[in-house]
């Protein structure tokens, strides 16, 4: 059974229960926020006990709504894992043979080397973005190019082909640098 503490030696907490008290039950269900006290009862009484217990008691309906969104309890902020993100986390030096989650703190720790080489620089400037940006504009950026250019969106003028494969050129070089490892 769920919930069943194995070898319990209490009797059921309820005054006048002779059962074992094999579940754990909190002291105030109410305001249980943690590892609190808790009473041992019997298989009977931890039912009426949890049958009393109502997690949404004292919200107001918007509390209520608020906390049965997909999303109730995920909205603390977490810091972005990003090089731009501001302090390399204390993980970033982790011996990693692959190279798989350090790679984009490595010029951290090498001392302030640029993020980008200098052909990735030239692209940067191809595509319009600074070094400052990240994968999702990188790609947005690039979409919204090839959509420009792309003779399909011109009526067939193919006029702007050359720039339409500079643009894809510099998209395929930046996508494998290792700032957007």
């Amino acid at each position: 059974m769920h919930g069943r503490v194995e070898g319990a030696r209490d009797r059921c907490a309820v005054a006048g229960c002779g059962e074992p008290g094999e579940y754990k039950a909190p002291l105030e269900p109410a305001n249980f926020n943690g590892p609190g006290n808790w009473r041992f009862l019997c298989l009977d009484h931890v039912r009426e006990h949890n049958s009393a217990y109502n997690y949404f008691n004292g919200m107001s309906p918007e509390e209520i709504s608020a906390a049965q969104t997909p999303y109730g309890g995920w909205e603390r902020s977490v810091r972005a894992f990003s090089p731009t993100a501001g302090a390399t986390p204390v993980w970033s030096d982790f011996a990693d043979p692959l190279d798989a989650i350090a790679a984009r703190f490595r010029h951290a720790r090498e001392g302030s080397s640029p993020r980008f080489s200098k052909p990735e620089r030239r692209a940067l400037s191809v595509l319009g973005l600074g070094e400052d940006c990240d994968r999702h504009a990188l790609r947005n950026r690039y979409s919204k190019l090839v959509r420009r250019y792309h003779p399909d969106k011109n009526g067939g003028d193919r006029s702007h082909e050359t720039r339409l494969g500079e643009v894809i050129d510099a998209y395929q070089l930046l996508r494998k640098a290792t700032a957007f490892a």
